[in-house]
């Protein structure tokens, strides 16, 4: 069944260039009205220019689709309310939100100033946040909504020299956790997609002879599935490539120590226990933590 966006409205963010830039024209050209935004900054986020997103705009009209601009800082709460009004305005609803937006500022912790961790987190973490509080309500009052995060895998597995990325991306799976439970009755689904693709973000770090197999246009298939009507919940999704991948977080079964069995040094020595993955499981709500512990402490 082919994906479509007929009548629906969506908002891109970091939608100047790279990826952001594939994702507003696929979902337009498969029928989206987009609100294409862009600071236009450089990749640390300095500067600004309108140009990149208005370009994205012009070569979606000419296509014969709707566009608007915005060059709202997704960092600055009011910035994104005006932006989520003018789709309102224009077109009275938004069906999608994809928090896109990004910056780098990648030094080894020991080196990194502790300004380029906040801004990091501004952009990434703080900057879908308020995108997502900003188009919430209206999701949840017309009973429709698609969310996309983009996390990373320097996120979910740490890489060398991005600690504020990092911890930023990761941020963003437990805010995903938490908001398609409670998106779920109001049919607003919220995934995250974790690229692989050459853009400027990742200039320098890819072997020339990979490049040309990391196309953005891999990553968007995976976007689009993402925020389909008939997508999938709470899935962080990889894509890059052409190859396509879950994520999950599972927590091994564990171990049950009495009262006077519960010191240091008897969980330090049954970490191999501790580490089985035999028996692993997939939890989707935080009590069902609490419910296992519980349980094995009732069976002792």
């Amino acid at each position: 069944m082919k994906i479509e966006f007929n009548n629906r409205v969506a908002i891109v963010t970091g939608a100047g260039a790279g990826l952001g830039r594939s994702h507003a024209l696929e979902l337009a050209k498969r029928g989206a009205k987009v609100v294409v935004n862009d600071l236009g900054g450089a990749a640390d986020g300095t500067g600004g220019s309108m140009t990149p997103a208005q370009e994205v705009v012009d070569t979606i009209i000419k296509a014969g689709g709707e566009a608007i601009v915005s060059g709202a800082n997704v960092a600055e709460y009011a910035q994104v309310e005006t932006m989520v009004s003018e789709a309102m305005d224009k077109w009275g609803r938004v069906d999608v939100l994809v928090n896109n937006a990004g910056i780098l500022r990648d030094k080894s912790f020991v080196k990194m100033e502790l300004i380029d961790f906040q801004l990091v987190l501004d952009v990434h973490l703080t900057g879908s946040v308020n995108c997502t509080k900003a188009v919430w309500e209206i999701m949840r009052d017309q009973g429709y909504g698609r969310i996309a995060m983009t996390t990373s895998s320097s996120g979910m597995y740490g890489n060398f020299g991005q600690a504020n990325y990092g911890a930023a991306k990761a941020g963003l799976v437990g805010l995903m956790n938490t908001l398609c439970i409670e998106g779920a009755k109001y049919d607003i689904r919220v995934n995250a997609l974790s690229p692989v693709a050459h853009t400027r973000m990742t200039e320098g770090l890819i072997p020339e002879a990979a490049l040309s197999l990391l196309t953005p246009e891999s990553v968007t298939a995976g976007l689009v599935t993402l925020v389909a009507e008939n997508s999938p919940n709470r899935t962080v999704l990889c894509a890059g490539a052409g190859g396509y991948a879950r994520t999950v977080i599972t927590e091994t079964d564990g171990i049950y120590l009495a009262p006077e069995d519960q010191t240091p040094e008897n969980v330090l020595a049954a970490m191999d226990k501790i580490n089985d993955m035999a028996g692993a499981q997939e939890f989707t709500q935080g009590f069902q933590q609490s419910e296992k512990f519980v349980g094995k402490a009732m069976q002792g």
